[in-house]
C-alpha cells in the first residue's frame, strides 16, 4: 500500500486549521487517522494565570451534532434561517453544517425566541458547541 502524504499533510493542516485533536478519513478500505499529542497542552492549560472565565448564559441551548463549518442560510446571499428575537418551533432548521461536503441540517430541540447566535457564518464548530440560546 501506498502512502498518500499529500493527503496525510492535509489531514494535519485541518487539525491546526479547526483546532481539532484527531481527525479520520476513510475512503473504501483505505482508513487514515491523525492525531496530536495533547499531553503537554494539557499541562499548559492547568497552569494558566486566574483568568476570569465567561459567565453560562441561561436558556435553552442547541448544540452542533457534529464538526463542521456553520452557515447561517441555505446559500450565500439568502435570507438566514432564524434572526435573534425570532419565535422558532421545535424541529425547525436554526442553520446547516457542512461536514465533508455533506449540508446537515440542525433542527430546534424545543419551542422558543431565539435569545442569541453564538456562531458566525462560515465558523468551524465543534461537537457538543453551543450554537443557538433560545429563551
Amino acid at each position: 500500500m501506498k502512502i498518500d502524504k499529500k493527503l496525510i499533510k492535509e489531514l494535519r493542516d485541518y487539525l491546526d486549521e479547526f483546532n481539532l485533536s484527531e481527525i479520520e478519513y476513510q475512503d473504501g478500505e483505505k482508513k487514515i487517522k491523525v492525531a496530536k499529542n495533547i499531553t503537554g497542552a494539557t499541562n499548559i492549560i492547568s497552569h494558566k494565570p486566574n483568568i476570569p472565565q465567561k459567565k453560562e448564559e441561561s436558556g435553552t441551548k442547541i448544540i452542533s451534532p457534529i464538526i463542521g463549518t456553520a452557515y447561517l442560510a441555505p446559500e450565500p446571499g439568502a435570507k438566514k434561517f432564524i434572526e435573534v428575537g425570532a419565535q422558532i418551533k421545535k424541529g425547525q432548521t436554526v442553520m446547516i453544517v457542512e461536514a465533508m461536503k455533506t449540508m446537515n441540517h440542525v433542527p430546534s430541540t424545543s419551542n422558543g425566541i431565539v435569545k442569541k447566535v453564538l456562531v458566525q457564518d462560515g465558523e468551524a464548530v465543534e461537537f457538543g458547541q453551543t450554537l443557538v440560546l433560545l429563551k
